[in-house]
């Protein structure tokens, strides 16, 4: 065998520019193969990236109406149940469920001042700090809750960095006096979200496509003074982790059809619980790429296809050429699996080699169409070892022919070639 390859690299560089051209359809196509499925894989990446994060697998249970979500404060709650410590403990019982935390919501355009100052759209949060760590806060100025903050219910508050620079137009708001619907609420931080990845968002479409709604500032207190500004007990929505990336859907739903199960479901107009399958949306959109590319995929084979005729070509040529040689060989008692064996690895040397070359010339187009075309591009291993080992296979499927015919050559009309 190592002979059998040491013969192949002699006598592709013993015919340089031939041997060229014969892998130039193999190179092509590979190169196109690796280009497609890298950039398909760094859309699909981003994707998944822009929906849930890197590496969170936290999950919104919302109250939802007819397919929209719904305000804790527009609630009736008579008809949802109010969450209870009890039902917490069940929820993180439940399959794919790590933590459950409830939270109230509510987006106001007016009742928010500070001083003569307002600020138009804000959310309301009611929460705890089991929240603030799912939802990845993180504390830049002042301090978060502490435990005196929900015994003693004071009125106290944390404001998002937005919040911060609108409603106090520059001055340092830790400390400040908020008024939320005419209570003052004492601002004792500013948080700001961890998030840990690039958001590859370009356009308003991008920005509906990833989250689906638009993006306000909030102002968040603890949940035990929801009562001071809204007067009633409201049911809450929850927030979820789930115990991996891939028990999102399934903890989501599990715990929407739990808070369902208290509820009405069949009333028309009924409120009930929806859990935000994010996961989901990411593979919806990762297949409609990697649909919509793989045709281009198809297109790129055909250059293998085209490439594998050309190494078919080549190799009968080199047996005509190299006929007295295998005469010579057979005369010597050279059998036909060895002049077979010959041939093959030849034309898989040959392909082989071109492979090699497609792949890295596939990587630099990668990042050559990354850089012009503004996207992201992931490199696939796997892809690579199953392009090579692709590029092998297509010698020895056209290599075949000629290296039979090599095989069945008779020694001494072979001598008397010519």
């Amino acid at each position: 065998m190592l002979e059998n390859i040491r013969l192949s690299f002699q006598g592709i560089f013993a015919h340089k520019m031939r041997s060229f051209l014969t892998m130039l359809g193999i190179i092509i196509g590979i190169a196109a193969i690796i280009a497609i499925v890298s950039t398909i894989k760094g859309t699909s990446d981003q994707i998944r990236k822009n929906l849930i994060g890197n590496g969170s697998s936290k999950v919104k249970v919302s109250l939802n109406q007819a397919g929209y979500d719904v305000s804790v404060s527009e609630v009736d709650p008579n008809k949802v149940p109010l969450l209870t410590d009890k039902m917490v403990e069940d929820m993180e019982d439940l399959e794919g469920v790590d933590i459950v935390v409830g939270y109230y919501n509510s987006e106001v355009y007016d009742g928010v001042y500070y001083k003569d100052n307002t600020t138009e759209g804000v959310s309301i949060l009611g929460t705890d700090n089991k929240y603030l760590e799912i939802e990845e806060y993180a504390v830049t100025k002042g301090r978060g809750f502490i435990e005196s903050d929900f015994t003693e219910y004071r009125n106290v508050c944390l404001v998002t960095r937005d919040i911060a620079a609108s409603l106090f137009n520059g001055e340092n708001p830790v400390d400040k006096t908020v008024e939320l619907f005419g209570i003052p609420f004492t601002v004792v931080g500013v948080v700001a979200k961890e998030d840990n990845f690039d958001m590859n968002v370009e356009s308003v479409e991008d920005w509906y496509t990833y989250f689906g709604y638009s993006q306000t500032g909030a102002i968040i207190i603890p949940k035990c003074d929801w009562q001071k500004i809204f007067a009633y007990d409201r049911p809450s929505n929850l927030l979820i982790r789930a115990d991996s990336i891939e028990d999102m859907s399934k903890a989501g739903k599990n715990v929407a059809d739990y808070m369902n199960k208290f509820i009405n479901t069949e009333e028309e107009g009924a409120v009930t619980y929806k859990a935000e399958d994010t996961l989901e949306k990411a593979r919806e959109l990762q297949e409609l790429a990697n649909a919509t590319n793989s045709q281009l995929i198809w297109i790129a084979s055909i250059s293998l296809l085209v490439g594998g005729i050309g190494v078919m070509n080549i190799m009968l040529v080199s047996v005509t050429e190299r006929t007295r040689e295998i005469g010579l060989k057979k005369a010597l008692g050279a059998r036909k699996g060895v002049i077979l064996g010959q041939f093959l690895t030849e034309a898989a040397v040959l392909t082989s080699l071109g492979g090699f070359i497609g792949v890295g010339a596939g990587i630099g187009l990668a990042f050559i169409i990354a850089k012009a075309a503004e996207v992201p591009v992931s490199i696939s291993i796997p892809a690579i070892i199953v392009s090579v080992i692709f590029s092998m296979v297509i010698g020895i499927v056209f290599g075949l022919l000629p290296s039979v015919k090599a095989s069945n050559l008779n020694p001494i009309d072979a001598l008397r070639y010519e």
